[in-house]
């Protein structure tokens, strides 16, 4: 018996886990801004805090890396207002995740230096959704949708060796915003 727990606790040293969350739907209303400076819209900014309550009733709050991009910005402020514990220190605005190349949010998390067991990004499809592709199997996710989370486990020891993942990890848990129900 022993000897089997040895084996889960040297188990899990090997594993990491990875949260993704797109940003929450973004409007299109002023077609003077840049895409980095597109804001929420009603539904984005009704979905993201319902999403910070769900996730809050089951996760502790945590560092998230944030799209610098204005919609991810106003995603991870409103998570805030509803998930216990979760303030704004815990983001932090990340450049690199500003893509919709998974391939790049693969580099960044390769050579980020995070030490973490686990790693939160808030960020932008096609990357998130190819990502899960890629990190599971390839036809796990048709679509991450705005505002939607999902869950993963990865059997590696440090973020560099994220590219040995490919199709190896563990789809873990997954909420979108329509499974909250609707609310006016």
């Amino acid at each position: 018996r022993a000897s089997s727990e040895i084996d889960l606790r040297v188990a899990a040293s090997f594993m990491r886990t990875l949260y993704l969350l797109r940003h929450a739907k973004s409007s299109w209303d002023n077609p003077a801004l840049s895409d980095r400076e597109r804001p929420l819209n009603r539904r984005g900014a009704r979905d993201a805090p319902r999403m910070g309550e769900a996730l809050g009733k089951r996760l502790s709050p945590m560092v998230f890396h944030v799209s610098p991009a204005e919609r991810a910005q106003q995603t991870f402020h409103a998570l805030c207002t509803t998930w216990q514990g979760l303030a704004a220190h815990h983001g932090k605005t990340t450049p690199a995740i500003y893509t919709f190349d998974y391939r790049q949010i693969l580099d960044w998390i390769r050579l980020c230096g995070v030490l973490d067991d686990s790693l939160a990004l808030v960020g932008h499809n096609p990357a998130f959704t190819e990502l899960v592709c890629y990190l599971v199997t390839p036809n796990v996710l048709d679509n991450l949708p705005t505002a939607g989370w999902v869950e993963m486990r990865l059997p590696i020891d440090r973020w560099q060796d994220i590219q040995s993942a490919q199709h190896r990890g563990e789809l873990l848990y997954r909420l979108f915003p329509k499974a909250l129900g609707s609310q006016a």
